[in-house]
């Protein structure tokens, strides 16, 4: 049995695990797109003046009467490593701040980072870059770009300029590259001051796992041993949420880090070098990336962006072989209606990649689509980015888009095209003809 190393979890969490056990995508129908489904199409969409996030926003108020009162969209991104697509998470979300009173900005990272993220945003605590840089793998993961710090310096300004509307940054996934200190700490002293006759026992239970907490000693370990320490993790979490106590505030977030602990635990359990695991460790990876964006949600009650990976936030997974069930399936069932998923694509061009866990930065070309598939269409509308409300578009184009037919999985090796039905995975669609890439902070390029 391959032991988990840092190199696979950082694939993993970059989207790239899983590879190994795709196939060659079936052949789908590419159909005869008719001059009436341009057309519609075409009377549909609505042109954005831009992904950058200065100047004007006005021509997204489209976008935003279409998201309506929904309280959680996600944003997905067709590609990592883009800068409209990055640039464009930024613009959404001024909007949203300033026009529709969101709060949040969730990002498919770790849950460390975005704490520690969440402390410059509303506290002005420590360095943005110098947090980005250790947070990110040094590189090997692609949210380490001026795209994203700029975004969070934005948040930053806003809560200077406006402390009585913060608004606040997090990260969604287990406690990678390591789980820290700070961590254990917070339950343990949660536990002692609050419930003492648990602490000796919850101490009992995290002390192997503290002892290897990092992920290369994690995964040094046999599988059996990183399972039943695992096993320990989740112990633990149930035992502090079994009383109430006081402060419910204060045990709620206890409880919360406690959790992120066991599904950091339990996610590294799972061999990400053996392929038969891996779907299943990615099933897993997305209903926890959704339990703690709903956790957080109901807990604040504020207006979230969710930031992830396209195929982690639509409602139907684009690769049902190596992600089973995707974060947005997770959403849709536990928020219903309140979730609201918007999907991007894009023709051709260019992104920037980490290739390993160096953090050597590459960059990555991706080829004009295929032609009968969902780019090669979208492409021909006359708008170089445009936004498609997929609920409303008029027939044909409405029948055409609920149709499988191939559409670039991105960030596969090789651009792989995969049958997709945009209509039954998003609510709105922003498709950009171009993409160009992203620029790597100096502070985290090897």
């Amino acid at each position: 049995m391959t032991a988990l190393s840092r190199r696979s979890l950082l694939a993993a969490l970059s989207g790239a695990a899983g590879s190994a056990l795709l196939t060659a995508a079936p052949p789908a129908a590419a159909g005869t797109t008719t001059g009436t489904v341009l057309a519609a199409l075409t009377r549909a969409a609505r042109p954005l003046r831009s992904t950058e996030p200065y100047g004007d926003l006005g021509d997204l108020r489209p976008l935003g009467a279409a998201i309506g009162e929904v309280p959680v969209v996600a944003l997905g991104e067709a590609a990592h490593g883009a800068h409209e697509l990055c640039a464009l998470k930024h613009r959404v979300f001024r909007y949203l701040v300033l026009e529709k009173g969101f709060t949040t900005f969730a990002l498919e990272t770790s849950w460390t980072s975005g704490l520690r993220l969440n402390d410059y945003v509303r506290h002005g605590i420590g360095d943005p870059r110098a947090v980005m840089a250790e947070e990110f793998g040094g590189g090997a993961l692609p949210w380490g770009v001026h795209e994203y710090l700029e975004l969070i310096e934005w948040m930053r300004a806003h809560n200077l300029r406006r402390p009585e509307a913060p608004v606040e940054f997090m990260g969604n996934d287990i406690a990678h590259p390591y789980v820290p200190e700070a961590l254990f700490r917070d339950v343990l002293d949660h536990a002692l001051r609050h419930h003492p006759a648990l602490h000796a026992e919850l101490t009992g239970l995290y002390r192997e796992l503290r002892a290897h907490s990092t992920t290369a000693e994690f995964g040094a370990l046999p599988q059996t041993e990183r399972r039943r320490l695992a096993e320990q993790a989740r112990r633990a979490r149930r035992l502090l949420a079994g009383p109430g106590g006081s402060g419910r505030s204060a045990h709620e977030w206890a409880v919360q880090q406690a959790r992120v602990i066991a599904q950091t635990a339990t996610l590294l359990a799972f061999d990400l070098g053996d392929p038969r695991q891996v779907p299943e460790a990615m099933r897993y990876r997305d209903e926890l990336m959704a339990f703690n964006t709903v956790w957080w949600y109901r807990r604040t009650g504020h207006r979230m962006l969710l930031s992830a990976h396209t195929g982690h936030t639509a409602y139907e997974t684009y690769n049902p072989e190596s992600y089973p069930v995707v974060q947005g399936t997770y959403m849709r069932r536990s928020l219903g209606a309140d979730y609201l998923s918007v999907g991007t694509t894009f023709g051709h061009g260019s992104a920037t990649t980490p290739r390993d866990e160096g953090g050597a930065w590459v960059v990555r070309r991706y080829p004009l689509p295929p032609a009968g598939g969902n780019e090669h269409t979208l492409n021909r509308v006359p708008y170089p980015v445009h936004f498609l409300d997929l609920r409303t578009v008029p027939s044909p184009a409405r029948e055409w888009l609920r149709r499988a037919r191939l559409t670039r999985d991105a960030d596969t090796p090789g651009s792989l095209h995969l049958p997709y039905a945009l209509a039954r995975g998003h609510d709105l669609l922003i498709h950009l003809r171009t993409i160009s890439p992203a620029r790597p902070l100096p502070s985290v390029r090897s």
